[in-house]
């Protein structure tokens, strides 16, 4: 998995490619609660991503509680096998996907 950053004054894009699992999804919390301070809006551009795991939501799901507090986020360009497990788990009710 490789993540890319682009801060623009406070909003934060953060490219995700690769899988996002239980052996990479520590990595992607680490930059998150390294990178959330002073951020208004955040951005999760998932148009690389090719897997998310439970891991990986529960990433996401805390990275959306601290945004709930400071701002917005919003999930970008997830592919289909993404979408599915979004649905499949009720995400798409918590999560601003676009």
């Amino acid at each position: 998995m490789t993540i890319t950053k682009t801060l623009n004054t406070d909003e934060l894009t953060i490219k995700v490619a690769g899988r996002l699992e239980t052996v990479t999804a520590p990595k992607l919390e680490e930059e998150l609660k390294n990178s959330l301070q002073g951020v208004k809006t955040l951005i999760m551009d998932f148009a690389e991503l090719e897997y998310i795991s439970s891991a990986g939501l529960r990433v996401l799901f805390s990275a959306q509680k601290i945004m709930n507090r400071q701002g917005s986020m919003i999930v970008r360009n997830a592919n289909e096998d993404v979408m599915e497990v979004f649905e499949v788990t009720g995400s798409v009710d918590v999560l601003t996907i676009e």
